[in-house]
This record gives structure tokens, C-alpha cells and sequence, in this order.
């Protein structure tokens, strides 16, 4: 198996992540030339997972992938936390994301070293789990939980575009469906981009504009809490005992979700070989992000309004009877970048899907701008966008069902099987602090994978009876 080696070895770090522990090589490990590995790739990983990129265009993307829109729910997370419980859960849901992208970076690079690059999760799930692990799990939860979040953008897109117009024209009479068939319009142009390593310029920008919309948040909330606006400030959870409960869990999957990524291995995957110590770099730029943008935005909004704080926290920057507290220039220009923002944060989770049809359909043998190529890669991707817009004009209700997704496809993805994966690749001893934090953490994910997906049910549940197709909220 993987950790078993039979040639003569000496005992290297496959990273600076690996240092405390000791990982055995062949004497002279080799990585294939880019040259040696096209020959070998499929259609996806040949033309979608293109290896050319460098660990701060793996940074971009990691950030774009995981800093988002979501970021505006972390003041109401708070509210069923707590302060305590709200900061502790956020930093360390911080600490065990980036130890776990972290460990699925070092599983990878060992792999790379031993010749044997794997480029997608399920490549991994194949040769560590087995291939039925792969066919039935790995691969079908990821590409829900990728096709579920291209949905979510033309939705949330939709939204702020409509919350514009309605800002300058109140009366007016277009619907939600109409701005987020707009929206999936662009998502369907930015398809068509050929690989993944194609967004880096799109994802820098992505960076940029999600530093710029959680400060303006931040800015807002710090304002508004020091105005003559500024509501009582009650930081009590509320609700029943058993309400308290389910709000604590849910509290705790709304943050979990939030730093949610699941594309780690394809993101790794654009790195140009060799591979070595680029992804700990990328990690750290992304959580310089992260930290900068989490943290102000749950504290900020949580400060300002205590357990008042809404579903998404723009929704208190307005009074009892709609007015702004801001200036509307403001709402404009923080609508504007979350519109801007979301597209390429769409089309980053559209890769894994893109690599899917691609491995299907296209062919390796003929070039990728070829008619045999660029036909089947235009019309399926075109397709899938319109599927997911479709789906998003049908169901404005679908968060409710993403945190469902959330509990059951991002936490073992991202919390669970990498922890998995390294115990089962380097087989770290039974008495070791690494084994067993590795194990606690898996186990503690499952809990609240079970528990998690008990609360989003039960919201699901009480908030059934506001559903309906097409509705215009």
C-alpha cells in the first residue's frame, strides 16, 4: 500500500508543514515532468486542472473559494452561540480548517514525490479508500455539494441586483427570477473560461473585492452601533431551552460551512510541479484573508446588535419601517461588490463539474481548442449553468437546503476525510498526540454531521410553510 515502501530509504520532510514527524522516501524520489504526465491525464485533469500555477494563484483561489457572501451570516451565529461561544467556535473552526487543508496538501505532495500525482478528491478517496469509495461517496457528494453552491451564486447575485433596482425604483415590477436569470447569463459567459488556472486574475480581484465589501460591513456596524440608531444591545441567547439547543448546533454549522471549501485537492492541482511547500503558502495567504474578514464582520455586527442580528447582517442596517441608516450610496456600492464578488466565486465551484464533463466527454488525443473538444465542452457547460439558474429561479428558498448539504458534504469533506487520509497514508503510531487529535477531530465532525443535519431538517421543517416555486422574496 501507500506507506509501504520496499526500496532503500532515508527519512526527508515532504514540506515545512511536516516538520515533528518523519516520513520515509525512497533515497532519490522523483516527480514526472509535465511532459510524462499529459500523456497520462484524461481530457478534465489535462484540460480543466491545467498545472501551471504558482502558490499566490493558489492562494486566489482558496480564497475565492471560501471567503464569500456567507461571511454576512457570522453576527447571527453569535446570536445563538453567544460572545464565548461565537469567538471560541470561530477560531478554532479557523485553527481545524487550516490543520485539515493543510494535512490533505501534505497526503498530496507525498504522493507527488512518489510519482504519482493525484489531481481530484476522488483520486484521492480511490487510491487511499478504495475505488468504491470514490464512485459512490466522494465523487457524487462533491459534485452535489459544488453543483448545490452554483446554484446559491445566481441566487445571491439575484438578490443584490434586485435590492439595487429597488433601491433607485421602489415601485418597480421585475422579480427575483428575472435578476437571477441575469446573473446566471454571466455565470453561463464565465463557464466557458477553459481551465481553472484561467480565473487566477478573476479570483485576485475576487480577493480584493471580498476585503473591501466585509470592511464596508464592518465600518456600517461600527457606525450604526454608535448612533442615535443604535438598538439596545442584548447579548442573552434566546428562545426555549430545547430552541437553544438547535441554535447552538446551528450555530456551529453555519460557521463550519462558512469556512467550507471541499475543492482542495483540484485547487492543488493548478500548482505547477514541483509541488512542494506552494499550498502551505497559498493557506497562509488565504487565512491572512480570512482573519481579516471573519473576525471583523462576526464581531462588528454581533457588537452592534447584540441577538437582534438578522440573517444577514445588511438586513440591520435598516430600521423598523424599512428606512436605510446609511446613506444609500453605501448600500450600492456594498451590493455592487457582493454582485461582482459572487461571480467568480461561482465559477470556481463550476471547475469540478467542467473536469467532469470533460473527463466524459472530451479527448485527450485532439487539442483542447479543438471542434471535437470545444463543441461538447461549450453546450454541456452551457446546459449545466442553465440547469442551476433554473434551479435557483425555482427554489429562492435553497439556503435552507444548502445548510443541509453543508452538514452532510462539507463536513466530511473538508473536516473529516482529511484527517483520514493522513492517518491511513502515513500511518502515524497509535501513541502519538498526531494519530489521536487527527482521530478526535474526525469523530467530533461526525457527531455534528448527524446533529448538524438534525437542525437543518428541523429548519427546513418550520420554514416549509413559506416555500413555494418562483416565490419573489
Amino acid at each position: 500500500m501507500m506507506g509501504t515502501i520496499h526500496h532503500d530509504s532515508v527519512e526527508v520532510y515532504t514540506s515545512d508543514s511536516e516538520k515533528g514527524f518523519v516520513i520515509n522516501h525512497p533515497a532519490t524520489p522523483m516527480e514526472m515532468s509535465d511532459a510524462e504526465a499529459n500523456k497520462e491525464l484524461d481530457a478534465g485533469a489535462k484540460f480543466v486542472l491545467k498545472s501551471k500555477g504558482s502558490w499566490v494563484h493558489c492562494g486566489y483561489h482558496l480564497t475565492t473559494s471560501i471567503v464569500g457572501p456567507v461571511i454576512l451570516t457570522l453576527p447571527y451565529s453569535f446570536t445563538l452561540l453567544g460572545w464565548v461561544g461565537g469567538v471560541l467556535w470561530l477560531t478554532l473552526a479557523a485553527l481545524t480548517t487550516f490543520y485539515s487543508y493543510n494535512l490533505l496538501s501534505v497526503v498530496l505532495e507525498h504522493h507527488a514525490q512518489l510519482g504519482h500525482r493525484q489531481l481530484r478528491f476522488r483520486d484521492m478517496a480511490r487510491d487511499i479508500l478504495g475505488p468504491g469509495w470514490a464512485k459512490y461517496y466522494v465523487g457524487p457528494l462533491q459534485f452535489l455539494l459544488c453543483f448545490g453552491t452554483v446554484i446559491g451564486g445566481p441566487l445571491v447575485g439575484g438578490k443584490s441586483l434586485k435590492f439595487i433596482y429597488q433601491l433607485y425604483n421602489p415601485e418597480g415590477s421585475m422579480k427575483l427570477y428575472q435578476f437571477i436569470i441575469i446573473c446566471g447569463v454571466v455565470t453561463l459567459i464565465l463557464a466557458q473560461l477553459p481551465s481553472f488556472h484561467s480565473l487566477r486574475h478573476l479570483n485576485m480581484i475576487s480577493l480584493i473585492l471580498s476585503m473591501t465589501y466585509a470592511t464596508c460591513v464592518t465600518v456600517g456596524s461600527i457606525y450604526i452601533g454608535h448612533s442615535k440608531h443604535a438598538i439596545p444591545k442584548h447579548y442573552s441567547v434566546k428562545g426555549s431551552n430545547v430552541d437553544q439547543l438547535f441554535g447552538v448546533f446551528n450555530g456551529i454549522s453555519i460557521i463550519a460551512t462558512a469556512y467550507a471549501c471541499g475543492i482542495v485537492p483540484e485547487i492543488q492541482a493548478t500548482v505547477a510541479t514541483p509541488v512542494k511547500g506552494k499550498m502551505l503558502k497559498g493557506l497562509c495567504l488565504c487565512y491572512s484573508v480570512i482573519a481579516a474578514t471573519f473576525f471583523s464582520v462576526a464581531i462588528s455586527g454581533y457588537w452592534a446588535f447584540g441577538n437582534e442580528a438578522g440573517a444577514t447582517i445588511l438586513n440591520n442596517f435598516f430600521d423598523a419601517q424599512t428606512n436605510p441608516l446609511l446613506p444609500k450610496w453605501f448600500f450600492l456600492m456594498t451590493n455592487i461588490l457582493i454582485l461582482v464578488q459572487v461571480m467568480p466565486m461561482t465559477a470556481v465551484y463550476l471547475q469540478p463539474t467542467n473536469e467532469i464533463f470533460e473527463s466524459t466527454f472530451g479527448d485527450p488525443k485532439f487539442g483542447q481548442f479543438s471542434i471535437r473538444n470545444v463543441v461538447p465542452r461549450v453546450v454541456l457547460r452551457s446546459l449545466s449553468v442553465a440547469a442551476a439558474t433554473l434551479f435557483a429561479t425555482m427554489l429562492p428558498f435553497f439556503p435552507d437546503i444548502m445548510a443541509l448539504f453543508g452538514a452532510f458534504g462539507f463536513i466530511p469533506l473538508d473536516f473529516i476525510l482529511p484527517m483520514i487520509f493522513f492517518n491511513l497514508t502515513f500511518k502515524p503510531s497509535k501513541k502519538s498526540i498526531m494519530f489521536w487529535g487527527n482521530t478526535l477531530i474526525a469523530v467530533a465532525s461526525t457527531i455534528l454531521v448527524v446533529i448538524g443535519g438534525i437542525a437543518a431538517i428541523r429548519q427546513i421543517v418550520l420554514d416549509a410553510n413559506t416555500y413555494h416555486l418562483f416565490a419573489d422574496v
